[in-house]
């Protein structure tokens, strides 16, 4: 894949036309969004390379591709031993705050995701060329990436001399084998999100590493399944499975992409009954089209930005609800439903429509129903489930059984295919009934539809498996992974005192990487620490809004609970632990606080949505963790000494390090 509009080696770049090198450039972009603007930004940048590059010898790139972020860096350099990554502002006078940790993130992904860039010198360099000079200092700030210098159209070219004077040490970089090096990006899932709603298409945003290819051979799979459906008027459901952070959701997503062609009405929709996501997703799209229509002088309203990314993403419960009122087949042929194992029983779903929609008449499963939706279609239709194993966090959640169970004496017509996952975890089906009923349907046994490695620890493949153990209360086989998997690539820590854990969490995070404190929505008694699990997060501002803001994730001041960051995710958190879950005489104990006091809690659904809750928790983080156990007080019968001593010795044995 050409990852640039333009490369050239620095000498060849120099003699040739100033026409020439903007017809290619621009050659490659989409003209009917070719700006005024954006047209008079490459010549300034052509013009000022010109003057400033032409002692150098080397290679020069034109918008290269970032694939994890969607975006491109204006240029890249590669001189001797350094790859220069410059983000030039046109017209500008001052260095922009944002600006400056948008170059840094363009390093940080070269030096986190391309494997020609590890250990090798990363400058980035902010360039706004009315700006006056100021005195840089070279600052490093993880492996070999530098912290953002600065440098306008008349010193860009002393910058670049005295930055080859300071890091003279290293080796010449081997230009060819950077160029064909692998690129390996893990997006998180707003970044993805925002790409693909730009119709990018998975492969160009995802890495593609042998580890990782089933993202690719998933979503093909599905639409192999949906264009057999169509081409031979058949109705079918899907069941994708993955560890946490495979991609499940990135798949769904990429699915709804591709799928949505209008002139041949084939429509396609992401429904979701996590309102979090939903809200942030949505927002993070809005946000974006905004923030596109300024650049390109179109100046597009929030409210409509919102009113247009509606049909991309949706909430289940209102496709629900409107299917409810309408018994007309939907205009959507392909429904994603994402988190499907969270979809209602049977008895949550009757419960809450007779008590907020005034409907005493249902009387069926969520699954149940929007398979009867579906169903109204009189040629094909496709549904697909993406389902996280060991997920359920939430009373009346009904797991995967509950989407199989209405095939048994219904729906005859159907195909079914599965994930061989399903039938070998049994954090999937415990119902053994529910497998007789895919073996009687003749179901389809697809292994592409399991996605096996996680992308969100992209650090660490064996989170998942390490965060298993740990529920398991299988000591040995937790260090075991620890020891061999964990140690080197994923940071993880633990303490005791709030304050160290949000330092560790400043001093760990790279530009713009988000951190957050996420605990559980039973962890009542960690409020004596200032932290309050009943105090409700705004989803969209925790998650997206800057540094700055004393709501976002960022000010380590607002919690998110299990139910706020299931589906999302953080660079890096803290996880804090409180008595609901807690170590004792070798082994976990469960409790839900009650009034004023600690309860035993004996009912097996709620235990399991409790060590969901956790599961959720511990693998939130892409790049590393600490764990807060706080002290207890034995004065204070809701926290005494041992329902948080044993959990913070437990973690110690298996060999996380106390800060």
């Amino acid at each position: 894949m050409n990852r640039s509009y333009y490369s050239n080696s620095i000498e060849g770049f120099i003699k040739e036309d100033v026409n020439s090198i903007y017809g290619k450039i621009s050659g490659n972009y989409d003209l009917n969004k070719l700006t005024i603007q954006q047209s008079n930004a490459w010549k300034k940048q052509i013009e000022i390379l010109k003057q400033s590059i032409s002692t150098f010898s080397g290679k020069i790139y034109f918008e290269f591709t970032i694939p994890r972020m969607g975006k491109r860096v204006d240029n890249i350099l590669i001189i001797d031993n350094c790859i220069f990554v410059l983000e030039f502002k046109i017209g500008s006078d001052i260095y922009d705050k944002s600006a400056k940790e948008q170059a840094f993130d363009y390093g940080l992904d070269l030096n986190n995701f391309h494997e020609g860039s590890h250990n090798k010198n990363l400058i980035p360099i902010l360039i706004a060329d009315k700006a006056p000079s100021v005195i840089n200092t070279y600052s490093k700030s993880l492996d070999c990436l530098y912290q953002t210098i600065f440098a306008n159209s008349s010193n860009l070219k002393d910058i670049i001399n005295n930055t080859l004077q300071n890091l003279k040490s290293f080796e010449k970089i081997d230009i060819k084998f950077w160029e064909e090096s692998i690129y390996k990006p893990t997006p998180t899932i707003i970044e993805a999100a925002t790409a693909l709603y730009k119709k990018h298409n998975v492969s160009e945003i995802s890495r593609s590493d042998s580890g990782a290819e089933n993202l690719s051979v998933t979503s093909n799979c599905i639409s192999e399944i949906i264009d057999f459906s169509k081409r031979n008027n058949k109705k079918s459901i899907c069941f994708i499975t993955g560890v946490p952070g495979a991609g499940k959701t990135l798949a769904g997503l990429n699915i709804a992409n591709i799928r949505s062609n209008y002139i041949e009405e084939e429509h396609a929709v992401f429904l979701s009954g996590n309102g979090p996501l939903v809200d942030v997703l949505r927002e993070a799209l809005a946000r974006d089209k905004v923030k596109t229509s300024k650049e390109n002088g179109e100046y597009l309203s929030k409210d409509n930005a919102k009113s247009q990314v509606k049909s991309f993403i949706q909430n289940i419960h209102h496709f629900r609800d409107a299917s409810l009122r309408d018994d007309k087949a939907p205009i959507e042929k392909v429904t994603i439903f994402d988190e499907a194992q969270r979809a209602w029983t049977k008895e949550q779903a009757s419960s809450f429509m007779k008590r907020n929609k005034g409907n005493s008449e249902f009387n069926k499963s969520e699954p149940e129903f929007l398979i009867e939706v579906m169903d109204r279609h009189k040629d094909w239709c496709t549904i697909v489930c993406l389902i996280g194993g060991g997920q359920e966090i939430n009373t009346g959640e009904a797991g995967l059984e509950e989407w199989i169970r209405p095939f048994e004496d219904k729906f005859k017509d159907w195909d079914i295919y599965y994930s061989s996952k399903i039938i070998e975890d049994d954090n999937y089906i415990k119902d053994n009934n529910a497998l007789e009923i895919l073996k009687s349907k003749c179901a389809v046994r697809k292994d592409e539809l399991h996605l096996s490695v996680s992308l969100r620890s992209f650090r660490s493949a064996q989170l998942s498996s390490f965060i298993q153990e740990i529920i398991n209360n299988d000591i040995i086989k937790a260090n075991n992974i620890y020891q061999e998997f964990i140690k080197k690539e994923y940071p993880i820590r633990i303490t005791r005192d709030l304050e160290k854990a949000k330092n560790w969490l400043k001093k760990q995070a790279k530009g713009t990487e988000r951190t957050g404190i996420i605990a559980s929505s039973g962890a009542i008694r960690l409020r004596p620490f200032g932290l309050n699990v009943k105090a409700k997060i705004d989803a969209p501002i925790w998650f997206l809004n800057e540094k700055e803001d004393i709501r976002s994730s960022y000010f380590l001041e607002e919690v998110a609970t299990e139910f706020d960051i299931q589906g999302l995710e953080l660079d890096w958190t803290c996880v804090a632990w409180d008595g609901d879950l807690f170590y004792n005489n070798n082994q976990w104990n469960y409790k839900k606080f009650t009034g004023t006091t600690w309860k035993n809690c004996s009912n097996t659904e709620r235990i399991k949505y409790l060590i969901n809750s956790y599961r959720v928790l511990l693998t939130r983080a892409r790049q590393g963790m600490i764990i807060y156990i706080p002290n207890g007080n034995n004065e204070d019968s809701t926290r005494p000494d041992f329902m948080y001593d044993g959990t913070f010795d437990f973690f110690i044995k298996i060999g996380i390090k106390e800060i």
